[in-house]
């Protein structure tokens, strides 16, 4: 019923919008076949057509999702169609929408999404301050052209034309001037378009809560990431305090999540015993459903995957690996790590030394400077993150996380900001055991090869520590370059690899493959969770936005995932050839660099 309701009312709207625009098909046969249609309301004011084609549209859309104020919306529109056909006495006409409207009337119970409860009001402060602006605009009009007014009509004559324009009527007022009379008629129904349409959008528009971490959702998290935090490198971002939390009936699993753009993103596996986690993704989905939000999860593990997909009916793809180095394994010996071994060695000649600390260990003096230096690193004035970030550094909380900072004194007379710090690594826990990258930032300034002595400290350093996993960057795609470059890739698999190198002038996607096989870690593939083929689309602009990609005029500074993989900073000069990227200007010093 709901697709067949928006599906009706997308072909009245379109046929309704095409009366309006070409004025001269109105006594044709599809105007005769519109007529019929629910949507005849436009028989009250042909010159109406082109502004209820365009709520009708807006409607479809409404109706599809199942929201229950389109489902009032096209109920009432039915019921004044119904009284104006048989005003009329077209009883087909009239027949047809009664019809319809006793449907949707039985099958109410289909319409069940609910809108934003702030959006109510909000449409209604837009349709009385937006109306009330048009009033007063239309009479400045008729005052304007007050000389090629037939008559003389009073305020009362000129106000009811002016409320009579804003619906496509025309009003008790005639002008002499036929181009003065076009003029005000057409821009009285342009300001009367555009207020119906901003008040349908807010009243339509999906709900967008304020994402927030409770104390006590914060809590019950971390007892589940003590417990079962091994089980997945993401599960402790889910403590990012910009995501809201839904768990499982008996409180074992959660699923971290944010809406953005009407999508219900999560990210990573849930979290808590996997037992639990159909319990926690069921009551996702029906939270999704209950507000037509279209669910999705972006960088889940293959384990994930599998229980989304067998829980929710949704399909999945592969969108990139996982760099994850097995610390037992690692050494800088051998032919293979040849060049790191020697970019490693360079930068040591040059003075840089490193230093591995839990947070927890650091002096409130030493946060301040990293994290004043890491800000100031930051490649765009926007803070990203979301599924890979934590998108804070050095709260009590974090006591457990673990930085590694690259110093080199600074030329005499300067003083950058961090003092001597030039490079941050800042890494999560990954259960009692594993550690996982949030954060890469180093001086602009900095000599390559700076982010693979940070690298190689911290894997070296790991067992002081009780780490034995080390997950490193995202690669997206990585197995479409790694086949693509192989003898006897085929020639769709090579053509998508030149698209991807061609995307990664802009994009850091080849060359964070490149610098993470540098390690030889193990690719563990990462996929996206999705309803249908055509939901990603709005699926991918919503990861953008929450990544902080996209950044829409007056949402303010957002805050989005992939931080690990595109950062600008987060890549060495050694990778991108020694180009510089742009954002904000670096400290830099004055003399003494080589």
């Amino acid at each position: 019923m709901p697709a067949a309701a928006a599906y009706a009312a997308l072909i009245i709207g379109i046929l309704d919008i095409v009366k309006g625009v070409f004025p001269r098909l109105r006594g044709s046969r599809i105007s005769e076949i519109a007529s019929v249609l629910p949507g005849s309301v436009t028989t009250l004011a042909e010159t109406a057509s082109l502004l209820v084609g365009i709520l009708l549209i807006m409607l479809a859309h409404a109706l599809r999702r199942r929201k229950a104020r389109a489902w009032r919306a096209v109920v009432v529109l039915l019921t004044v169609s119904v009284v104006l056909e048989a005003l009329h006495r077209r009883p087909v006409a009239a027949s047809v929408s009664l019809l319809l409207c006793v449907v949707l009337l039985v099958n109410r119970r289909e319409f069940y999404a609910l809108s934003d409860p702030r959006s109510r009001w909000r449409a209604l402060w837009n349709l009385l301050v937006l109306g009330a602006f048009d009033v007063v605009i239309g009479w400045i009009l008729i005052a304007a052209y007050h000389q090629t007014i037939a008559d003389h009509p009073g305020f009362g004559d000129q106000l009811w034309h002016v409320v009579l324009g804003l619906v496509g009527l025309e009003g008790p007022v005639a002008f002499t001037s036929e181009r003065a009379g076009d003029l005000v008629y057409f821009s009285l129904a342009g300001l009367g378009a555009l207020t119906a349409v901003t008040t349908i959008y807010l009243a339509l528009r999906p709900e967008r809560p304020v994402a927030a971490l409770t104390e006590d959702d914060e809590r019950r998290l971390r007892a589940l990431l003590d417990r079962y935090g091994r089980q997945d490198s993401l599960g402790y971002f889910a403590l990012r305090r910009d995501k809201s939390v839904i768990f499982s009936p008996s409180g074992k699993a959660a699923v971290a999540y944010r809406v953005v753009a009407g999508v219900m993103l999560a990210s990573g596996d849930p979290i808590g015993d996997p037992e639990a986690w159909p319990g926690a993704i069921r009551r996702f989905l029906e939270e999704a459903r209950r507000h037509a939000w279209v669910p999705a999860v972006i960088g889940c593990g293959e384990t994930g995957g599998e229980v989304w997909t067998r829980e929710g009916g949704l399909d999945a793809l592969e969108i990139g690996d996982e760099a994850v180095v097995e610390v037992a394994g690692f050494t800088l010996e051998g032919r293979a790590m040849r060049n790191v071994r020697q970019m490693v060695k360079r930068v040591e000649r040059l003075g840089y030394t490193c230093r591995v600390r839990r947070t927890g260990d650091l002096s409130e003096a030493d946060r301040e400077r990293i994290r004043n230096a890491a800000d100031f690193w930051r490649g765009t004035e926007t803070e990203r993150g979301f599924s890979m970030a934590l998108g804070r550094f050095g709260d009590p909380a974090d006591a457990g996380c673990l930085v590694v900072t690259a110093h080199r004194a600074a030329p005499e007379g300067e003083e950058p900001p961090g003092g001597d710090i030039r490079a941050v690594l800042h890494f999560v826990p990954w259960g009692a055991d594993g550690i996982s990258l949030d954060l890469m930032r180093r001086d602009r300034d900095a000599d390559p090869g700076l982010n693979e002595l940070l690298i190689v400290r911290a894997l070296q350093a790991a067992p002081e520590f009780g780490v034995a996993r080390v997950s490193l960057n995202f690669a997206m795609f990585r197995s479409a370059l790694a086949r693509g470059e192989r003898l006897g890739a085929g020639p769709v698999l090579r053509a998508w690899r030149g698209v991807l190198v061609f995307l990664s002038r802009w994009f850091q996607i080849e060359s964070l493959y490149r610098f993470n096989a540098k390690f030889s870690p193990l690719w563990v593939p990462r996929f996206l969770v999705y309803p249908t083929a055509r939901d990603l689309p709005r699926i991918g602009v919503s990861a953008l936005r929450a990544e902080a990609f996209l950044t829409l005029p007056g949402l303010g500074r957002g805050n989005g995932p992939f931080q690990r993989w595109r950062r600008p900073q987060a890549v060495p000069d050694a990778v991108t050839g020694g180009r510089r990227r742009g954002g904000r200007r670096a400290w830099r010093p004055s003399s003494g660099r080589p």
